[in-house]
């Protein structure tokens, strides 16, 4: 710009020193312009003065910024982890509810023992301490409740983290489970044991407590019956010193809501229809450790039976003809069991007849005016059901057809649910599945189709035992058995034996098959060697008498008559051979040096008894078998009648004919079993021994009765018998015979013909002696064996005279020579010759019909070392010359 242009300026006092013409104009232009403004300037410079009077908010301090977040203390668990629990970031605002928040995200986790935050000048500190690893559980004090029950219940184990919430439920868990045990005061204590590398150990100190007992049942409200009858309906039971085995009498809240089911259920069978529960209540007694149960009940009017009648719309069920066939009549008193029984029938009876899907609905109206129940059992219609297909599922290794044979239905048969019972029955016999296995019915292709599955678990079915045990009867036994019941896969069974006692030993190979060629025809055969040695007690001592070896085998087949019977032929071959001590009964009869058996030490049935023997036996039975269970029935019956003939060739001849009874009754719901036996038999010879004393059925082919057939008596210790007893010298030289039981020989020899009974109850106990396998009973038995020939019996005061071998009698000379003269040279008597031990005398007993009858108690026991069985028996009744024994026992031995 020119210089004219330029306004210097004092910079001091910022006045103009001179202006040209322009300048003066531009000057005056420019004040024009600041007078116009002046009034708008003023007004901004008084809001800028008012502004400035009022405070300004402080700007935010640097330090509240988060910066940094780092966490310290961490051990197994990554910081980065440990962040993303929380909501805190970098750069957000640090606020004390935000810390607040971060804490309480901390602590949701679980993981952590302690933990903090700090805030330094925008570095977040977050500080933790972990919660421990759990190394392992520990359970002190539970004797109960073993720790397999206890464990799997229970959230911690072993390295997992700990955690305090976790612990308070299992201490809860561990409590309600012996609650559920009964024992309400059980108490339980956590406790930490702290290991090195942050590691612990939690034991559980438990206090289990007595099982809390129900101390008093009170019923409120009963008039028609009276406070004992409505208890003993119910499971629970007061605590009393008689219910000392009971498991009953602990408090169970499942168990009271039974018993309340129970107590309708006996009154609707009263006919008391209106009947209910008002309340039911259970209260701990003062000193916490019983309950106290009241009931009160509305008992309401008893009804009878009005109109009953059936209404089938199943056209071949006649409504007229069911309803003149039901249980219940009009003017009988109401029975709700009644009612459920019949609807059970009619279904089932309309199963038979094909109606699968059958519904039978029970229509009630009750006329509180006359007090009567009418009742209309309606059978709704139904199609009639075919079997469309049977499956098999789950079977590895048995055969279809060994499951598909013991169906009893097949495919296009009409349905018929007595067939599939029967089917879900015979299949549980094989035992070669699960336990409760069952048919199940499945809808088919159509309404009128259905397909009967068999879903199989296949369990082992391979034995192999071995076992040592203890009997009264024959002391030590070793047993050893390997058997397969389902050999390879085709139902067929094959097994090894052996046993050895003291006094006898055995060896048997069997293989039985069931289906022979797939036909309904069961087939056998068992080879076998055994050695039995007979006794007697002399003194208390057990002597052997005899000893039989038997060498055989039998073949049998049998064929099935109807669904529960069947016939069954067998053929035996026996060689036997019977021995006796020559030592002990063998002497030098006729002075020949021949020794033979001698009657005085053996009796004339042992030396006839002696030697070897082909036996060949035919046998015939029959046999009746509608059990529920093989091993332990509880209800039905099975029956044999046998027969043998002796004779097809072999040594020996006889028919023996045998009957066999037993009946099971559950009675009640109460689990009480009852029993009954019932067996006989007889034994006819087809050859005759005319020797005078010897009995045509040889010693080794009669019926022997006692322990453990017959309670009460020792083994063999019913029926006939032959003591002997010894005549002593006394003081002048007289015979003096002595007749102490302990110091007689006692011989059992048997008989032809026997029977026997038993009746048994056996008394179920509560669930803990269940669980050990406890099973008393009370029994009685009442039996006899007789019908043999009376032998020939010898009673020498001074003893019997040795002969020679023509017959004469021998004496003894001055010298102590024999001779058969009875007198010397000089005419003195010479002393005969006396068999030393002959003074003897011979008394035949027992053979005798008359019923021997025996009670007591005896208790079974699945011990772990083997079952166990203990009796102790009373004689009510018994025959001279019988055996007794009060109290038997076997271990490791089947009984």
């Amino acid at each position: 710009m020119s210089e004219t242009g330029r306004a210097p300026v004092n910079s001091r006092a910022g006045r103009p020193q001179a202006l040209s013409r322009t300048g003066r104009l531009a000057v005056m232009l420019c004040c024009g312009s600041v007078l116009a403004g002046v009034p708008g300037a003023a007004f901004a410079q008084a809001q800028q003065e008012a502004a400035q009077s009022e405070p300004a908010p402080a700007p935010a301090p640097q330090s509240n910024i988060i910066r940094t977040i780092s966490v310290v203390g961490s051990e197994r668990l990554e910081p980065t982890t440990i962040l993303s629990y929380i909501r805190l970031r970098v750069g957000q605002e640090y606020t004390s509810a935000a810390a607040d928040e971060a804490l309480k995200d901390l602590g949701a986790t679980e993981l952590f023992a302690n933990f903090s935050i700090r805030n330094d000048n925008g570095n977040v500190v977050i500080t933790v301490t972990e919660n421990p690893v759990i190394n392992r559980i520990v359970l002190e004090g539970n004797q109960r409740l073993k720790p397999d029950k206890i464990l799997p219940e229970i959230k911690l184990a072993p390295r997992q983290i700990f955690t305090r919430s976790k612990v308070r439920a299992d201490v809860a868990r561990i409590i309600e489970l012996y609650k559920r045990q009964g024992r309400f005061a059980a108490q339980v204590e956590p406790k930490m044991v702290q290991l090195p590398q942050n590691r612990v150990d939690i034991v559980f100190e438990i206090s289990e407590g007595p099982k809390s007992k129900v101390r008093q049942i009170n019923i409120l409200g009963n008039e028609k019956f009276s406070d004992g009858e409505l208890r003993g309906e119910m499971v629970t039971k007061q605590a009393r010193l008689t219910s000392f085995f009971s498991s009953n009498t602990s408090y169970d809240p499942d168990r009271l809501a039974f018993d309340q089911q129970k107590l309708r259920q006996f009154y609707l069978t009263e006919g008391y229809a209106d009947f209910r529960v008002v309340s039911a209540v259970a209260e701990l007694t003062p000193d916490q450790k019983d309950f106290i149960i009241t009931y009160v009940v509305e008992e309401g009017e008893r009804y009878k039976f009005g109109d009953v009648q059936v209404d089938s719309q199943l056209r071949d069920f006649d409504s007229d003809a069911m309803s003149a066939n039901l249980p219940m009549k009009s003017g009988d008193w109401y029975n709700a069991k009644t009612v459920e029984d019949t609807v059970e029938q009619l279904t089932e009876l309309a199963g038979r007849f094909g109606y699968a899907f059958a519904d039978v609905q029970p229509r009630f109206k009750s006329n509180p005016e006359d007090l009567t129940m009418n009742i209309t059992f309606i059978l709704r219609e139904a199609p009639r059901v075919y079997v469309e297909r049977v499956d098999i599922n789950g079977n590895t290794l048995t055969q279809d057809k060994v499951v598909r044979r013991e169906f009893r239905l097949a495919e296009g048969d009409a349905f018929n649910s007595l067939g599939v019972l029967r089917t879900t029955a015979r299949i549980n016999s094989l035992a070669y599945f699960q336990e409760n296995f069952e048919v199940t019915q499945v809808e088919g292709s159509a309404p009128d189709r259905i397909v009967l599955e068999a879903n199989v678990e296949e369990r082992p079915t391979g034995e192999l035992q071995f076992s040592a045990g203890f009997s009264s009867i024959e002391q030590f036994i070793l047993a050893g058995s390997i058997r397969q019941r389902n050999f390879r896969g085709r139902g067929q069974t094959i097994g090894l034996s052996l046993n050895y006692s003291q006094f006898s030993r055995s060896a048997q190979v069997s293989f039985s098959e069931p289906y022979l060629f797939d036909r309904n025809i069961s087939a056998g055969v068992d080879i076998y060697r055994r050695d039995f040695n007979s006794f007697n007690f002399t003194n208390r001592d057990r002597n052997t008498t005899f000893r039989q070896s038997t060498t055989g085998f039998s073949m049998r087949a049998g064929v099935p008559l109807t669904e529960y019977m069947s016939l069954i032929g067998s053929y035996t071959l026996n060689y036997e051979d019977v021995t006796l001590d020559e030592n002990q009964f063998f002497s030098d009869l006729d002075g020949d040096g021949v020794r033979t058996c001698d009657p005085l030490l053996a009796g004339r049935f042992l030396c006839d008894a002696i030697g070897t023997r082909l036996s060949s036996i035919v046998g015939l039975s029959l046999n009746y078998n509608s059990l529920n269970s093989r091993i332990r029935p509880t209800r039905g019956k099975t029956i044999s009648l046998s027969s043998e003939f002796a004779g097809l060739g072999g040594d020996v001849r006889y028919v023996r004919f045998r009957g066999r009874g037993q009946q099971f009754w559950n009675v009640g719901n109460s689990g009480f079993i009852f029993s009954v036996l019932a067996e006989g038999g007889t034994i006819i010879p087809l050859s005759e021994r005319p020797e005078a004393g010897i009995d045509d059925i040889f010693l080794n082919d009669r019926f022997f009765l006692g322990e453990p057939q017959f309670r009460g008596f020792r083994i063999r210790g019913v029926g006939p018998r032959v003591l002997t007893q010894r005549y002593v010298p006394d003081a002048d030289g007289n015979p003096v015979l002595i007749t102490e039981r302990r110091q007689t020989r006692d011989d059992a020899i048997g008989g032809r013909n026997y029977y026997l009974g038993r009746a048994e109850l056996e008394i179920p106990l509560g669930t803990g002696a269940r669980e050990l396998g406890l099973r008393p009973s009370i029994w009685a038995d009442i039996g006899a064996l007789w019908g043999v020939e009376t032998p020939v019996l010898q009673d020498n005061p001074t003893g019997i005279q040795f002969l020679d071998p023509n017959g004469n009698p021998i004496f003894l000379d001055a010298a102590g020579l024999p001779t058969t003269s009875p007198t010397a040279p000089d005419g003195t008597p010479n002393d005969p010759a006396i068999r030393p031990g002959s003074a003897i005398r011979e008394t035949f007993l027992g053979n005798s019909p008359s019923p021997r009858i025996t009670a007591g108690i005896g208790v079974n026991w699945n011990s772990p070392f083997g079952p166990f069985r203990i009796d102790f028996a009373q004689t009510i009744r018994k025959v001279p010359g019988d055996d007794e024994r009060q109290f038997t026992f076997n271990v490791g031995t089947q009984f």
